[in-house]
């Protein structure tokens, strides 16, 4: 992985990737609209750098993700992809090299203490589909669509079929990875891709909106509880109960969760200590 400066509060607009925080939150935007915001190796590499740097800072409590122009993600890109077919091994270097860099990408937003919010308006195609489908909460514009067209090319989408099959029934999964057809952002809130739906320009307002609401929340409980979520679905029901008691307990018997019942028995807001 290629070794980036820290990102400033708002960095400059020729960065592939913008941050700008506020509030407890982070909103980290896609900018390479005039690619329609393709994860370039330099922009996944981007993205990679930044969940490290959010994953240590703890005064940021939540995060949203969202695009700068009209598109919010096109998937990998594929004419930088394409260039490296020339290389001696027709390019099967650069191939494992770039998708496995994208795979551990998509991995550090699940994997993130701080919940992540995807704010999507226009298309999300194919990993740009996995992007969505890889964060904690999603929230689209009435106009946004999804597809994972690469069977329209020859090119199954296998690697964004692993966050689709972990959100959608698999009939669902199957549907949008055989057909490559584009999907409504209201048929894609039936699947399960996004949570709710908005009026259109208005997907990144409710995404700081729900922000706002987790960043209020013990960040020590919610970090506890999405790395529970997470490891359990994994698990078969019986494993999956006993690690979700144990985590129960430790959790009681953190000082914020004693404190919130305190707190909330008193008719109180809680204090948080992150502890």
């Amino acid at each position: 992985m290629n070794d980036h400066a820290p990102l400033p509060a708002s960095a400059g607009i020729d960065a592939v990737l913008l941050r700008e925080d506020a509030g407890g939150v982070a909103t980290l935007t896609l900018n390479r609209p005039a690619a329609r915001n393709a994860l370039s190796e330099a922009l996944i590499d981007a993205l990679s750098a930044e969940f490290d740097r959010i994953a240590a800072t703890a005064s940021i409590r939540a995060v949203i993700l969202t695009a700068a122009g009209p598109v919010f993600c096109a998937g990998h890109d594929l004419k930088e992809m394409t260039a490296r077919r020339a290389d001696a091994d027709r390019g099967r270097t650069s191939f494992e090299d770039v998708l496995g860099r994208c795979s551990a990408m998509m991995q550090k937003i699940m994997r993130l203490p701080q919940p992540v919010i995807a704010a999507v308006e226009g298309t999300a195609t194919a990993a740009g589909a996995q992007l969505v489908a890889s964060c904690d909460l999603a929230v689209a514009g009435a106009e946004a669509r999804f597809c994972t067209p690469g069977v329209h090319i020859g090119l199954f989408c296998s690697t964004p079929m692993v966050a689709l099959s972990r959100n959608l029934s698999r009939k669902h999964a199957m549907e949008m990875l055989l057909l490559g057809e584009m999907i409504p952002a209201a048929e894609a809130a039936r699947m399960g891709l996004v949570n709710r739906v908005v009026a259109q320009g208005a997907a990144h307002q409710e995404a700081m909106r729900m922000a706002e609401i987790v960043a209020s929340k013990s960040p020590l409980t919610l970090k506890i509880g999405k790395k529970a979520f997470y490891e359990q679905l994994e698990m078969p029901l019986a494993d999956a109960y006993r690690h979700a008691s144990r985590v129960m307990v430790e959790n009681m018997l953190a000082r914020d969760a004693e404190e919130g019942i305190g707190a909330f028995m008193e008719k109180r807001m809680p204090e948080w200590s992150g502890t």
